[in-house]
């Protein structure tokens, strides 16, 4: 029905950068937002980025603003996070998520689909 596909991880040293995608089919006609969290070991998944499908009306949490970038193809059903100036407290799985409603987009339990996660590993 559904499946979403993260790509692009990998690791970077401390101000390097890394452009994650995310590979959205099925019904992705249903969605209206998707996002991006990360969650590094031992802590709660959080909130990175996430932006609306049909008007590209963006948010970043504050540790992402001015680094990173979220984009998107409707065309291609596409997500992308470029990340800037990378430093070793942005290592984590980050994954890709899909909202079916409108919400508080910082909250994980109101994202529908995800996806299976890409470990991106920053070192100092």
């Amino acid at each position: 029905q559904v499946q979403l596909v993260e790509s692009g991880g990998g690791l970077v040293q401390a101000g390097g950068s890394l452009r994650l995608s995310c590979a959205a089919s099925g019904r992705t006609f249903d969605y209206y937002r998707m996002g991006w969290f990360r969650q590094a070991p031992g802590k709660e998944r959080e909130f990175v980025s996430a932006i609306i499908w049909s008007t590209g009306i963006t948010a970043y949490a504050v540790s992402a603003k001015g680094r990173f970038t979220i984009s998107r193809d409707n065309a291609k059903n596409t997500v992308d996070l470029q990340m800037n100036s990378l430093q070793p407290e942005d290592t984590a799985v980050y994954y890709c998520a899909a909202a079916k409603r409108s919400g508080v987009y910082r909250t994980a339990a109101n994202y529908d689909d995800w996806g299976q996660g890409t470990q991106v590993t920053v070192s100092s």
